[in-house]
């Protein structure tokens, strides 16, 4: 798809179906017949419900889960706000496609296809700092293109970011949508020293004065602020919503990429599970903000989608006990 304005986007971002109310009705209640107490496999029973609801199946599957890794480049990165330079961004996409890096062997374990998506790597987007990060049609031509990743086959899907500098505009993201500063919001992403830290703080906070009067608006947040990765990941977890997908959301970058639809809509995010809580600065405030639990704290902040990838093992497990676990009739056990 090819929105062709930000109006027809924001309808699209209000026009969201609703889950399956029978088939995760139908989930729980074969959960209930399973040969164990009702309810002892805690988050485990509500995970295999959420597959049930948004695929709209009582027995769920994971044929075909995939990660979808967005990269784009920053022109905020000019105002000193990351350790390391804008061609890493490059370099790490050439290492995705040679299998070096973590994802590659994250996705491997979890049975997941992995695709890569670069946008526009040799032209970064504006310096928020003094203009717009994107006009509306490159704006939307990243939305698109992340629209588009997302196909109805697919049974589960993560989603990941490459973008040196990347975290300085989720923070800004986050901040535009829910108020606070950049004290409030940024962290030390790949490991800023304090000069660093203050830099970044400064330059979220002009951007947020420089766009001041269009904070209202959740979709020119993601335009002014954001990043052709982060309009990505907003148009593939849209399109993962109309094509009845569920989503597992990786860290920080992603979570507040995937925001403002939550903003546009009280449901926004119904179809989607926190992964995990980074340890990136802001992500856990973030989350409670959007009131999703993650499923994981294992002090993770490398991004790529792979806190997102080692989440999959666990919704993998979920789906085989309430799939092949024995009911209490089939088993012969007795009942309470």
């Amino acid at each position: 798809m090819a929105f062709k304005s930000l109006n027809e986007l924001r309808q699209a971002c209000l026009d969201l179906p609703a889950g399956s109310n029978a088939a995760a009705d139908a989930v729980a209640r074969r959960q209930d017949t399973l040969t164990k107490p009702r309810g002892s496999l805690g988050k485990l029973e509500q995970i295999a419900a959420w597959l049930g609801r948004w695929q709209g199946r009582e027995m769920p599957r994971l044929d075909e889960v995939k990660v979808i890794v967005f990269a784009g480049n920053h022109g905020v990165t000019a105002q000193g706000v990351s350790a390391y330079p804008s061609e890493v961004t490059v370099q790490m996409v050439a290492n995705f496609a040679g299998g070096g890096a973590a994802i590659n062997q994250l996705a491997r374990l979890a049975g997941a296809e992995l695709a890569v998506i670069p946008l526009e790597l040799d032209r970064p987007t504006g310096d928020f700092t003094q203009t717009a990060a994107m006009d509306e049609a490159d704006f939307l031509a990243a939305v698109s293109t992340g629209y588009d990743a997302v196909t109805p086959d697919l049974d589960l899907v993560c989603f990941g970011e490459m973008g040196i500098g990347n975290t300085t505009p989720a923070a800004a993201i986050a901040a535009g949508l829910f108020g606070g500063t950049g004290r409030q919001w940024a962290g030390r992403g790949t490991g800023v020293d304090d000069s660093g830290l203050a830099r970044k703080f400064a330059a979220i906070d002009a951007g947020l004065a420089r766009h001041a009067a269009t904070l209202a608006d959740p979709l020119a947040v993601a335009a002014n602020l954001g990043g052709r990765e982060l309009a990505a990941i907003l148009g593939a977890t849209l399109a993962a919503r109309h094509q009845n997908v569920p989503v597992l959301l990786d860290g920080f970058v992603v979570t507040a990429a995937a925001a403002p639809l939550a903003k546009l809509h009280p449901e926004g995010l119904a179809h989607t599970l926190s992964a995990h809580v980074s340890a990136e600065a802001g992500h856990r405030q973030l989350l409670e903000t959007l009131k999703l639990a993650p499923l994981l704290d294992m002090g993770m902040r490398l991004g790529e989608g792979s806190g997102a990838c080692v989440a999959v093992n666990l919704v993998r497990s979920a789906l085989e006990c309430h799939a092949r676990m024995a009911s209490f009739a089939e088993a012969g056990v007795t009942e309470k």
